[in-house]
């Protein structure tokens, strides 16, 4: 079997693609797979470094802010297409999968066009623009969150869940014994505070305003604190001036499976990939969506778990007043947080890479 996966930009995006990856090597050993992302981004990187082939388009997103830079995007859409016609013709998949960000556009109108079919992999509970352009054309369309049938042909649409990090479920330790892996006092209650795989300097400021004066150590817990590599050296500048008690801070956590293991309560944005770790791990979270992403989807996904009372939110713009009340109020609160948990780990989807070469399956 060949198949042609598409997308990323963001790890949102390639998390996800590289699950569906390896649940199809998993089942078909000898299958072609090769990836199609956008020259430039992340996934040029993450994609080889897994083992597979990827092929770059030139294809970049639209300037909203500066339209006259979008006949560069233009011509930049056009020759992306032509390569991807060119890369299809040759490759000649069985079956095309698209999981969202700029390139997938391209590669999969392509894909259609050819008569190849194609399925697309939606994380959000708001679709992105690619993805419902593409849904006419599309055979199957993998989602995480039910009520899509308002974007989506309701025929086409099967409920699947968001494929996670592989590893992340594997962890066997306790909550103590993570604790004392990562550092901590084991006897104490732990936040764990992250931003992203870039960080979010909102979050990282509402830190820096409200937990490094001893106020961690004051409410009994303790705090590791991911700041992200763009915003990193100006937290350990803090921290280093400041040397608050209790407070761990990294500008990037390897071990991801033993800090949500460790934490007692999650700081996360509301990317589809996070909250899919969440759900399936039963984590109590606060998430503070990012405002910098399209059609405001993060603000949607979280809304969607609050809705349920599976999370509480505290938006972008509040965050600097209000977002370290909650956590105090959340840490001071045992009952609270494991009603969170209760009701967040039963909007987990479990096996949802399995799922997805289901429906590739069947329509190849």
């Amino acid at each position: 079997m060949k198949v042609l996966i598409s997308g990323g930009g963001t790890g949102g995006h390639i998390f996800p693609a590289l699950s569906i990856a390896a649940a199809i090597r998993r089942r078909h050993p000898d299958a072609e797979i090769l990836f199609v992302g956008a020259e430039g981004r992340m996934e040029m990187e993450r994609v080889p470094a897994a083992g597979y082939r990827i092929t770059g388009l030139p294809v970049s997103g639209f300037d909203r802010k500066h339209l006259w830079r979008n006949v560069r995007v233009a011509w930049r859409l056009f020759k992306s297409m032509r390569m991807a016609r060119r890369l299809v013709r040759e490759f000649r998949p069985d079956i095309a999968v698209g999981v969202g960000g700029y390139a997938s556009g391209p590669t999969l109108k392509a894909a259609q066009r050819a008569g190849v079919p194609t399925l697309l992999q939606e994380q959000n509970s708001y679709p992105g623009v690619t993805n419902k352009m593409l849904a006419a054309g599309a055979g199957r369309i993998c989602v995480a969150y039910p009520g899509l049938d308002r974007f989506f042909p309701a025929e086409k649409i099967v409920l699947t869940g968001n494929p996670v990090r592989a590893g992340l479920l594997d962890c066997a330790l306790s909550a103590e014994e993570a604790k004392k892996r990562l550092g901590f006092d084991s006897s104490r209650p732990l936040l764990l505070v992250v931003g992203g795989s870039l960080g979010a300097r909102t979050v990282n400021q509402a830190i820096i305003d409200n937990a490094l004066d001893g106020s961690v150590a004051a409410g009994g817990f303790q705090l590791l604190w991911q700041t992200g590599k763009s915003d990193g050296a100006r937290c350990e500048a803090v921290m280093e001036a400041k040397k608050p008690a209790d407070v761990r801070a990294t500008m990037f956590i390897s071990d991801m499976d033993v800090a949500y293991r460790a934490a007692d309560l999650v700081v996360a944005r509301a990317g589809a990939g996070t909250i899919s770790e969440l759900q399936l791990l039963g984590l109590p979270t606060i998430l503070v969506p990012s405002p910098n992403v399209a059609e405001d989807h993060q603000r949607k996904n979280a809304e969607a778990l609050v809705s349920k009372d599976a999370a509480s939110m505290v938006l972008d713009k509040d965050a600097p007043e209000r977002l370290w009340p909650e956590v105090e109020r959340l840490m001071a609160d045992a009952d609270a947080r494991a009603a969170l948990a209760g009701n967040i780990r039963k909007m987990a989807l479990e096996n949802s890479d399995e799922r997805i070469v289901d429906e590739i399956d069947r329509l190849v």
